[in-house]
């Protein structure tokens, strides 16, 4: 691409990411910089993932002169390409699939019983599709951003100041390291079959469907989120896991509602499994999984093997040409302006550690242009609300009620369905997309939990299994860190019906002078 105004529309943008996928090195360096200003750059981004361009877009608002250099042709990083936009799309696919299976033959749904759905089909959509969200990214960010970056050329950092890409030099105030991370691999023999694969393998190199059974390898979101998939296509899937699955959730009765539901569906979860090997046939092809397990040796044919066993920071570059200090992970260490212990560098996104998420990657981006940019900012992610997604989708913010109770005296608990015997015959919460099972499958309409001091009536942690999840946290949040109040909550408005009930939950309970559970 030439220096310079150039203009690319979305559909030429897509073209050219396009060939420079299929011909990195005919395509050559794709280059938006401003020769014509002779501002130094007050920081390189390496790499320009949701981390690097959010950063450089705030740093760019404040005025600020910041360049991105990537090796892929595009930004955006893994997101879009291989890792969350995939991930939403089988869990949409996983969404609706559980509800057709659930009412198989009634109403207007046609009956599957014994039916496999193809994966690769859905795979192949994505593929299909993935270079759109990039095109826009790459015209937005030149076009209404008026960001700096130099694409399809890998970066090496020479010192804290400086980097080189495509032949060239650039130096800056600050380098912000915005490498990603990258799947953790399998360590056990066969790991290296054809059959086994990660979520970055999965979508670029699925070339058939699996068979009737697959091995989920891992516990975790990745690992939760993909086998539930899997299994809403009809398959078996066999989940082993070394320690206790949807660990991440910290309300017990929380992740027991979810196992629970995944287990009705049919998947197997197996604890305190290690694999001892992936086991191949005379084509080079998996051909079963052998684990140990408490109950002794387990052995599963399959010729599909999914495993999630974490991501791992692709830190190296940094503590190779800079001596940056890690922790026990191998995530970059940083204060809470994202310095790293080396003066001038910044890390920022999955390079930083859990949680590896987009929020997380973007505001962390913003929160260090803007302490390059002079302002004091303090980044804490342990603060935020997280999720993942089983067939339902999975939010949680604050405590879980253990250790509300270890914490606090006066703990109050407001929840749905009703804490009785037949609690889960009641079709609540009921709302959006659940309305269906509220009337005819009470017990698959989700679970929320609202908890309270009841001495401030502060509320100190939420959690919801259902649809539409996710949305109350973009709030909650907020108003958390603000020590939002039982009272103050009820007195929100909302939409009837909706899947969030927080604030009615709230509103039956903030005429209480003395609070009492529900």
């Amino acid at each position: 691409m030439p220096t310079g105004p150039s203009f690319l529309s979305i559909s030429q943008w897509g073209e050219l990411i396009e060939e420079a996928l299929a011909h990195p090195q005919a395509v050559g360096p794709i280059r938006n910089i401003r020769d014509d200003d002779a501002r130094v750059f007050d920081a390189i981004f390496i790499g320009g993932g949701a981390a690097g361009r959010f950063g450089a877009a705030y740093m760019r608002a404040m005025g600020g002169r910041p360049l991105i250099v990537d090796c892929w042709p595009f930004l955006g990083g893994s997101c879009p390409h291989n890792a969350c936009v995939p991930h939403h799309l089988f869990s949409d696919c996983a969404a609706e699939l559980m509800l057709a299976r659930t009412f198989a033959g009634e109403l207007w749904f046609p009956e599957l019983k014994g039916k496999i759905t193809s994966i690769k089909e859905v795979v192949d959509l994505f593929r299909k599709g993935r270079t759109g969200p990039h095109a826009v990214m790459n015209y937005q960010s030149k076009e209404q951003l008026d960001i700096e970056f130099l694409l399809n050329a890998p970066a090496r950092i020479v010192d804290a100041k400086t980097v080189e890409a495509a032949g060239e030099i650039f130096s800056a105030r600050a380098l912000v390291l915005a490498c990603g991370a990258e799947a953790a691999p399998l360590d056990a023999p066969g790991a290296h079959l054809a059959g086994v694969h990660t979520y970055e393998s999965i979508v670029e190199t699925l070339g058939r469907d699996p068979g009737p059974t697959i091995v989920v390898i891992g516990g975790g979101k990745t690992a939760i989120e993909y086998g539930c998939f899997f299994n809403a296509t009809g398959r078996r899937v066999v989940m082993l896991v070394r320690h206790r699955p949807l660990e991440l959730i910290p309300d017990a009765e929380t992740r027991a509602y979810g196992l629970d539901r995944m287990r009705e569906q049919g998947i197997e979860i197996i604890e305190g499994a290690t694999v001892v090997e992936i086991a191949g046939d005379a084509s080079g092809r998996v051909a079963g999984v052998i684990a140990e397990t408490a109950a002794g040796r387990l052995e599963v044919a399959t010729d599909f093997v999914f495993h999630a066993l974490g991501e791992r920071p692709r830190s190296h570059m940094a503590v190779e040409a800079l001596g940056v200090d890690l922790d026990a992970k191998g995530a970059v260490i940083v204060d809470d302006s994202l310095r790293t212990s080396v003066p001038g560098v910044y890390a920022v996104g999955d390079l930083i550690g859990a949680p590896m998420e987009m929020f997380k990657a973007r505001k962390s981006g913003a929160y260090a242009a803007r302490a390059i940019m002079g302002e004091t900012v303090s980044y804490r992610p342990s603060d935020w609300p997280d999720f993942l997604h089983t067939h339902y989708e999975v939010s949680w913010l604050g405590l879980g009620e253990d250790a509300a109770r270890a914490r606090y005296r006066n703990v109050v608990v407001l929840k749905l369905p009703p804490d009785t015997p037949d609690g889960l015959n009641v079709g609540l919460p009921a709302g959006d997309r659940t309305m269906l099972y509220a009337m005819a499958r009470p017990h698959m309409s989700g679970f929320q939990k609202l908890i309270l001091d009841g001495d401030t009536r502060r509320v100190i942690g939420a959690h919801h299994i259902g649809y539409g999840a996710k949305d109350a946290f973009q709030y909650l949040n907020a108003l958390v860190k603000r020590g939002l109040t039982i009272d103050e909550l009820g007195d929100l408005d909302e939409l009837f019906l909706n899947p969030t009930y927080f604030i009615q939950l709230a509103r039956l309970r903030a005429g209480q002078t003395s609070l009492t559970s529900m």
